[in-house]
């Protein structure tokens, strides 16, 4: 299985021809591309930089079989077109085994409130937690860590690996920190957890 680092918080996984998407958002420019390629779509949550409403319901137009999986409020926003998954559950997208963990978006301020969040555990092995620190109680070998945003922290996130415990750290949603941040993420990451943050540059792939 492969992993494709694309801009912000997307990734693909892919494995025999198979390409699994997720989060497309605004942030990410060649979303509708990576859309029309992708044989099933996870979304975390309704946020603009992790889904983009206007591609993925296009695609949906010319594409209604394809597969597109969220919390319920993704399946409101795409006209019912998606498949409403919360905490527990098991799925089968693009030939991968799914399941899903978490329930809310970490908090940005008491004023905003707290959109649903998913997070996603690809093959038993890779966990993608949207925008949330949430555990998901179970084993990760690969951790898809976000660094940047309202709502992020670095001494929170290196609490959150060493709860994970992964084997393996891979940065995700840094399109806020400049190329110093980025660095400093890694630095002071990868110093609290002795676990090395990478960083793949966009539409680079990754064997997992």
């Amino acid at each position: 299985m492969e992993l494709i680092k694309h801009a912000h918080a997307c990734v693909t996984f892919t494995e025999g021809g198979r390409r699994l998407l997720v989060d497309p958002g605004t942030f990410t420019p060649d979303a509708a591309e990576l859309v029309a390629a992708a044989d099933a779509v996870l979304v975390t949550h309704t946020h603009f930089d992790h889904f983009d409403t206007g591609t993925l319901a296009a695609e949906l137009d010319r594409r209604p079989d394809l597969p597109v999986y969220g919390p319920a409020a993704v399946t409101e926003e795409l006209g019912g077109r998606a498949t409403t998954v919360t905490a527990g559950d098991r799925i089968e997208a693009a030939g991968f085994t799914v399941t899903v963990h978490g329930e809310s978006h970490a908090l940005i301020h008491a004023d905003i409130p707290r959109v649903d969040n998913v997070g996603y555990l690809v093959a038993g092995r890779v966990f993608h937690p949207g925008d949330s620190y949430a555990l998901p109680g179970v084993a990760v070998e690969t951790l898809l860590l976000p660094t940047s945003g309202p709502w992020t922290k670095f001494g929170e996130a290196a609490d959150f690996v060493r709860a994970v415990h992964p084997s393996r750290l891979i940065q995700i949603h840094e399109l806020m920190l400049s190329e110093l941040g980025q660095n400093a993420a890694r630095t002071l990451i990868g110093g609290l957890t002795e676990l090395p943050l990478e960083n793949l540059p966009w539409g680079t792939s990754t064997e997992l």
